[in-house]
């Protein structure tokens, strides 16, 4: 009977340890998981906030090259409309004095135009308004008459 009792108690005490460690085997596969999941929403989280810098910077380099278009595009025009005059050539007194006279009576009405906003408008309409036709007045003035100097031929 005393071998009987030593077996059950044996029987039972391995049972019970085999109990606990698949107990502890358990626990320890959820904190894997958990640890897993943690890493993986580090993971993910890292990917997104790299993917948004990626975004922004593809952002601002298409940004930068449509301000690189848009300077060239203004270059462009300038160098047509100086080919466009260049092509109209001389034509009768009258109709060349007109050409002429053309730029400098645009000049002057935008400059007036530009000083009687500013003598019209209110102190808050001053800064943007003023701002606009100060900008065309100037524009103009400088696209007009920046290069009227008399040309030289190269020899």
């Amino acid at each position: 009977m005393a071998d009987i009792a030593g077996l059950a108690a044996s029987a039972a005490g391995g049972g019970l340890f085999g109990l606990v460690g698949t107990a502890i085997g358990r626990i320890a596969g959820l904190v894997e998981a958990r640890q897993a999941q943690a890493h993986e929403r580090a993971r993910w989280a890292h990917e997104t906030d790299m993917q948004k810098l990626r975004i922004e910077a593809d952002a601002a380099g298409r940004e930068a090259e449509l301000r690189k278009v848009e300077a060239s595009g203004a270059w462009a025009g300038l160098s047509a409309s100086m080919a466009a005059e260049a092509a109209i050539g001389e034509s009768y007194k009258w109709v060349n004095a007109v050409r002429a006279l053309t730029r400098p009576i645009l000049t002057v009405l935008l400059w007036g135009i530009t000083g009687a906003v500013f003598l019209g408008a209110d102190e808050a309409g001053q800064s943007g308004i003023v701002d606009t036709a100060t900008f065309a007045a100037t524009a103009a003035t400088l696209w007009w008459f920046g290069d009227r100097g008399p040309r030289r031929e190269v020899r």
